[in-house]
């Protein structure tokens, strides 16, 4: 009994780190924020910060994953409410430029996370969420036909890093009227990939 309250509290401290963290990366950025900063709006001492988290890195990281999986749900669950392949793809696509407008993601997931992280990890974990998806909506294109035969790998990454750069432009842009024209041009160039029946 003892252990199983030592375990849910452990689980509370981490949740209440990574909800305090994640705000005070979204608002001030990774380099403006510091473990005591952390500590402090969490409640907790720096001793419960270690004992979840090895650095602060580890910390951005493990808000990082929180931030990109909910990006991921989000991007899948409308893809999934979509009417066929074809624009579930679409909707995908839309879904995430849309939600790297926020500008809390941009910042997390777009600024600080290849930054803080390096390129190759924020990369990898990249590749875990948003990329997988993708690669996973490009292949079954293919096997339908709706895609012209051909490795799905290369066409994933040309994707994701044309997304990815569009998502950054917006995030500087401040324009109202570029989101609507980044979707208009992302649905262009997949509709010159398309094979037409």
């Amino acid at each position: 009994m003892a252990s199983t309250l030592r375990t849910a509290q452990r689980e509370e401290t981490r949740r209440t780190l990574l909800r305090e963290s994640r705000r005070l990366f979204a608002a001030k950025g990774y380099g403006a924020v510091g473990l005591s900063e952390i500590v402090s709006a969490a409640g907790v001492t720096k001793g419960a910060l270690y004992h979840n988290f090895s650095s602060k890195a580890e910390v951005f990281r493990a808000v990082l994953e929180q931030v990109q999986h909910e990006v991921g749900e989000r991007v899948a669950t409308a893809a999934e409410a979509a009417a066929d392949p074809w624009h579930q793809l679409l909707t995908g696509c839309d879904t995430f430029l849309t939600a790297c407008t926020d500008p809390d993601i941009q910042r997390i997931m777009l600024i600080d996370g290849p930054a803080v992280l390096g390129w190759h990890e924020w990369r990898a974990m990249d590749e875990a969420s948003s990329a997988r998806h993708l690669g996973e909506a490009l292949a079954s294109l293919v096997e339908l036909g709706l895609l012209a035969p051909q490795p799905v790998e290369p066409l994933t990454h040309l994707l994701s890093g044309a997304m990815n750069e569009a998502a950054l432009w917006l995030a500087a842009t401040g324009d109202a009227a570029a989101l609507p024209e980044t979707i208009a041009s992302l649905h262009r160039l997949l509709d010159g990939i398309r094979r037409k029946p």
